[in-house]
């Protein structure tokens, strides 16, 4: 629910030199700065334990819905044969559920390849920074055009052992759940073993983080009450909206057209835009703000040849930009979504419309979108949620004197005003915090993750 820039500036404020726990060590020991030695969080260290936190449901909710699709007669199969309980997990439920765990493996490798608010703010150079500094610092599109090529390969690799992975799967399917496994009771050092390893990452992944966020906002409310603040909500509100309208009616063209008209090009179409999702924000960034500025500079040579008029930067230089490449990087998880929702309605029911004299559009209309409701609601939710977070290429092409609110948090926090970047990053978990809430509903009636994370890719960061 918090994406890994705010984990990032909130674990740095509370452990950094000046922060409160080191200063409550000094002050309780009498120590001096240099007299101990404390973990850096600003370091590569600092960095993993910060992604880890964040990536690791991708690899939980996988493996967990693996898990709870094997039916409870493998596992007495197995003891059956001699297996002790430990034994038979590792030679039976762990091989079953492979595909899957794989799968969360890579959407958290592509999450962390494009990551860029953590490892910018620690000092650590990647791929994300290294094409933002060539951009912007050094102006050479040429070369964040190269860097992001070699990220784009190293992303291609993961998107194909993903794919691998999913076709092993058939081969490992149980089947239909036949029963479910009886679960064992555990007691003493068990049990308080159980309830730390699974409370742990909720506690330092979200509790800490966000009493924190709220400590500080609790100290600088006055900031957040102000017309500047209110701009910037209404800039993220705005960009998210439209950007999760768009991406709702074209998820909703493309999945309705590979269903009524069903051919190797509708699927292929619908395969290619899945991929969006998997690329980096400053590789999208890099590969929209390049042809779109090459036209405005040959449309601009044209209108001031021909009419005397400079027509600027028409495209790249405006909000149209940012919400283009929005739809390239969140369109895949309004079409996974509205393309499960599809699969819940049975072709009979087409049948019947069209037996009744209804036009393709009619029948979406009178019959699909009303059965969709929810899973239309739930694309509009996701993509809105991870507009709002998304951080690299909204920083590489925003117009100028243009803020969101992960912009202001990017800002303060570059500028050690942690405590003042608390309330743009509230306001933007509180956000995260609706698609959560979705999703564990959604665990609980189901038994299962839900079939809306995109293929290839992943569900929110940061936005990075």
């Amino acid at each position: 629910a918090i994406p890994a820039y705010i984990i990032a500036y909130t674990y740095t404020g509370m452990l950094d030199v000046a922060g409160p726990l080191q200063s409550a060590l000094r002050e309780a020991f009498e120590w001096r700065y240099g007299d101990y030695w404390f973990p850096e969080i600003r370091s590569l260290g600092g960095a993993i334990a910060m992604l880890s936190l964040v990536f690791y449901p991708y690899v939980y909710l996988l493996a967990r819905a693996a898990f709870a699709e094997q039916s409870g007669s493998v596992m007495e199969a197995a003891r059956s044969l001699g297996c002790s309980q430990r034994s038979a997990f590792v030679r039976v439920a762990l091989p079953l559920a492979r595909p899957a765990i794989v799968v969360g493996l890579s959407i958290a490798l592509m999450e962390t390849l494009a990551d860029y608010g953590t490892v910018q703010y620690f000092g650590i150079s990647t791929f994300t920074t290294g094409i933002y500094r060539t951009w912007n610092g050094l102006g050479s599109s040429i070369g964040a055009a190269q860097l992001s090529a070699l990220l784009l390969g190293f992303v291609f690799v993961l998107v194909s052992l993903e794919a691998w992975s999913r076709q092993q799967s058939q081969f490992f399917n149980t089947g239909a759940r036949n029963r479910p496994s009886t679960p064992g009771t555990l007691r003493g050092l068990s049990l308080c073993l159980a309830y730390a390893v699974c409370g742990l990452p909720v506690l330092l992944g979200f509790v800490v983080p966000f009493m924190q966020l709220l400590v500080w906002a609790s100290i600088t409310y006055d900031t957040i009450l102000t017309r500047d603040f209110a701009g910037y909500l209404f800039n993220s509100v705005t960009l998210a909206a439209i950007t999760a309208i768009a991406a709702l009616g074209l998820a909703l063209f493309i999945a309705y057209g590979k269903r009524v008209f069903p051919s190797q090009l509708t699927r292929a179409s619908s395969r290619l835009v899945g991929l969006g999702y998997a690329l980096p924000g400053t590789v999208v960034a890099i590969g929209v703000l390049v042809p779109f500025a090459w036209f405005d500079n040959r449309l601009s040579e044209f209108m001031v040849a021909t009419f005397d008029y400079n027509t600027g930067l028409l495209l790249s230089g405006t909000v149209f930009i940012l919400v283009f490449a929005y739809l390239v990087r969140f369109l895949p998880i309004a079409l996974n979504t509205v393309d499960a929702g599809l699969a819940k309605i049975r072709p009979s029911m087409d049948e019947t419309g069209r037996s009744m004299g209804f036009s393709p559009a009619a029948l979406l209309r009178r019959v699909h979108i009303p059965i969709m409701r929810g899973s239309l609601a739930t694309a509009l939710l996701l993509v809105f949620v991870d507009v709002l977070k998304e951080l690299p290429a909204t920083l590489l092409l925003r117009p100028f004197n243009f803020n969101t609110l992960a912009i202001r948090t990017y800002e303060l926090a570059n500028e050690e005003r942690l405590a003042d970047a608390a309330g743009p990053a509230l306001a933007i978990v509180l956000a995260s915090l609706i698609p959560v809430i979705l999703l564990s509903r959604t665990l609980r009636q189901a038994g299962e993750a839900p079939s809306s994370l995109p293929q290839g890719s992943s569900i929110s960061d940061e936005s990075k």
